[in-house]
């Protein structure tokens, strides 16, 4: 316990010159942004298409707004070698899904690091002075695997939250890690979050839960509880046991007094079994904004010993907010910032914007990618001195259920190849969500005007939608998170009227509704108007209570 203490006592001083340089320059709002579009530029090679004597308004002006299909051809070419897009050593590429791209490989640079790294400190300031509990334990930050369909090919690129901090903190906050970071390599899904509660029922001292979704939270609670007598019997015997061959390269917890613990709790929901094991659980950090809220609401309830904070907007393509002292500043220390105003598509500087704007971020960043839209909505709600705060409203094309990302572009291709195997034309892909109510799936419409066709799933056209869909990194992660369901289809004779309905039992007037190749939908709408077909999501249903 004292070694931990000194470790947070540690990095709270590691935080402090980043923290100080946050909140002191909070009036010099425009003068940090000009500062760092000149100390960009000057590191940018030619092929990025920006001059380094660019003043705010030649740069805005002269370079396009753009997005991954913009600097795909530029990213590979840097990935053989043919050129750098930046003055600064790659560290390495992160996967994500895209708009248009079913994976996209972002590059990490060390200068690129270094602006994540700037509001990283500010925020862990932030939350050891408003939650001083959470120093006196050990901290679980999530580390995400890579889908088991994409390991070969992302080998090395896993998404280690520690791996965003630089080299001082990150030896630091290894210290007093719940979890050891090697979890990643299990070698399936599900053995990786095994490994994953078998760590954290190891800790008597968990004081802290961050991870992104809250759903992959209450499934982390499911899994324990359905787990606990295998778990105890690895704390019991220090061995992964049948899991050994696929945790080869991960080491084992052995605290057999853990593991009787665990036994005797056997029998309790997982929100109880949780709330017994982490008495002096002090913070659950979480998406806790648009379509994350009543999950969120889960978890809170699920976890009611720790206070709750929501997560700033973190794209793997950069960071645009952090918490900081109960706000959600703009991470003006980090990258350079636009805003496009959504009303009517005028592109901002940060210091012109006014409290009720409704935006969408651009960011320029130290990795080589200029101008670069991250497709969020958010709507300025007041301000830290001179730096703009925000809200989350969610994606601004496509529907984020679970952190899947799933884009129109994406959707439009799933449901048209799937089309093309069959005698169906594609309607629209349902985004089921079934707020607590089962698990949360996507179904896709189809239409066949000529056939009198049962309504029901239909398994082979649901078998190809699906296996088009894990073509998609963060849909991929996801099911094998086991936060979705499979993907259901349906086959009916007038797609369009039965799209039009559901439309319009989510509250649209029938004159404005347009098709949508993505849209997300309730699922107490679909059980009103579909029964038959909402009887495929009952059985999931969560018990966290």
């Amino acid at each position: 316990m004292m070694l931990t203490s000194l470790t947070h006592h540690a990095l709270r001083l590691a935080c402090w010159q980043a923290d100080r340089r946050f909140s002191s320059q909070r009036n010099q709002l425009e003068q940090v942004q000009r500062q760092k579009l000149s100390a960009l530029l000057q590191r940018l090679s030619p092929e990025c298409g920006a001059a380094s004597t660019m003043g705010w308004s030649e740069f805005r002006d002269s370079v396009p707004l753009s997005r991954y299909s913009d600097w795909k051809t530029r990213i590979e070419a840097q990935r053989e070698g043919k050129l750098q897009l930046v003055d600064s050593p790659l560290q390495r590429y992160q996967p994500t899904s895209g708009s248009s791209e079913a994976l996209k490989l972002i590059p990490y640079t060390k200068g690129f690091l270094g602006e994540l790294d700037s509001a990283i400190g500010p925020w862990l300031s932030s939350l050891y002075r408003q939650h001083p509990g959470i120093a006196t334990g050990r901290h679980y930050w999530s580390v995400s695997w890579l889908p088991e369909s994409q390991r070969k090919l992302l080998d090395g690129n896993f998404n280690d939250d520690s791996k965003l901090l630089g080299v001082a903190k990150r030896v630091l906050s290894a210290r007093s890690q719940a979890v050891p970071s090697g979890v990643a390599f299990a070698g399936k899904a599900d053995d990786a979050m095994f490994a994953t509660l078998a760590w954290l029922v190891a800790q008597d001292d968990l004081r802290m839960l961050s991870v992104w979704s809250p759903t992959f939270a209450l499934q982390q609670l499911e899994s324990l509880a359905q787990w606990a007598p295998e778990l105890a019997l690895v704390l019991e015997r220090g061995n992964w046991g049948a899991r050994a061959e696929s945790l080869r390269s991960v080491p084992v917890p052995h605290r057999p007094d853990r593991a009787r613990r665990l036994t005797t709790l056997a029998g309790l929901s997982p929100a109880e079994l949780a709330q017994r094991l982490w008495p002096e659980l002090a913070l659950v950090s979480a998406w806790d904004t648009a379509d994350a809220a009543p999950w969120a609401a889960q978890l809170r309830l699920a976890l009611p010993q720790a206070a709750f904070e929501g997560k700033g907007l973190w794209a793997t393509e950069g960071v645009v907010t952090i918490p900081y002292e109960g706000l959600y500043p703009l991470a003006y220390q980090s990258h350079v910032y636009e805003f496009e105003r959504l009303s009517d598509g005028f592109v901002l500087a940060p210091w012109e914007l006014r409290e009720g704007d409704e935006v969408s971020p651009v960011i320029s960043g130290g990795n080589g990618l200029l101008r670069y839209r991250l497709d969020d909505r958010l709507a300025v709600s007041g301000f830290m001195g001179e730096v703009p705060c925000f809200q989350f409203l969610g994606r601004r094309f496509g529907v984020d259920l679970v952190g899947e990302k799933m884009s129109p572009d994406a959707a439009r291709q799933v449901l048209a190849e799937a089309a093309l195997e069959t005698d169906v034309e594609p309607v629209s892909l349902l985004a089921v969500d079934a707020r607590g109510e089962g698990r949360s799936r996507y179904l896709a419409l189809f239409a066949n005007a000529g056939a009198d066709i049962p309504l029901g799933s239909n398994e082979s056209l649901a078998k190809a939608v699906e296996q088009k869909l894990r073509r998609h990194f963060h849909y991929d992660l996801a099911r094998d998170l086991h936060q979705l369901e499979p993907a259901a289809a349906i086959v009916v004779a007038d797609g369009w009227a039965l799209y039009q309905s559901i439309a319009m039992a989510t509250g649209m007037i029938e004159g404005n509704i347009k098709p949508e190749s993505v849209r997300r939908v309730p699922l107490t709408v679909l059980r009103q108007l579909m029964p038959e077909v909402a009887e495929i999501f009952s059985a999931n249903a969560r018990a966290l209570s």
